[in-house]
């Protein structure tokens, strides 16, 4: 349930590595008006075309266990040896403003946001087939082969957990036609005419 003083709208988008939700992600922030795209927090590094603080906020593993016992995080979880989370404050502040605030976070963080924000509108991002995730993770060069091996078994734990908490799910086989349809979620979310 939205907050009283809360305006705005929050989106999570999710799903597996490799299917898109970045990508999906950056193409609404730029055609849609008033959205605030989270950065989530992480203790990896970066990947060698993300920047930081665009990409991912990078925080050591100290700092960042500092920000849970402080309740900074709105959620968080472990994924692949590695923190990730969202910090509550700007969130919080750009639903305070009317923004439609999107959260590219996995499965385990969406339940977190559900206890606290049980209006939010949950996307689940599908690839058309397994192989082709396979392929598109392979593609990215950035893990190795029992890396891409892991990320394929959690896929698929993902997309069962995603079935019983997302309100909507998306096939990204084109990517114009996933982000529009994305687009038209978001729209009727916000009570605007699809």
């Amino acid at each position: 349930m939205k907050n009283r003083e809360q305006k705005g709208t929050l989106v999570v988008l999710s799903g597996p590595s490799g299917v898109g939700k970045t990508t999906i992600c950056k193409k609404i922030a730029n055609r849609l008006e008033n959205v605030y795209l989270s950065i989530s927090i992480t203790t990896r590094q970066l990947g060698r075309a993300e920047k930081q603080g665009e990409s991912y906020r990078c925080v050591s593993r100290r700092n960042f266990e500092k920000m849970v016992e402080q309740n900074e995080l709105l959620e968080y979880a472990e994924l692949f040896g590695n923190w990730y989370g969202t910090a509550g404050k700007p969130v919080q502040n750009a639903l305070n403003q009317g923004k439609t605030v999107i959260l590219e976070i996995d499965t385990q963080g969406a339940k977190q946001i559900l206890s606290t924000h049980r209006n939010a509108e949950l996307i689940f991002i599908l690839p058309p087939t397994r192989q082709k995730l396979a392929d598109r993770i392979q593609s990215r060069a950035r893990d190795k082969k029992k890396q891409i091996e892991e990320r394929l078994r959690f896929a698929k734990t993902e997309t069962d957990s995603a079935k019983r908490y997302y309100n909507h799910f998306v096939v990204n086989d084109n990517l114009e036609e996933a982000v529009t349809k994305v687009i038209d979620i978001i729209r009727n979310a916000r009570g605007e005419h699809v």
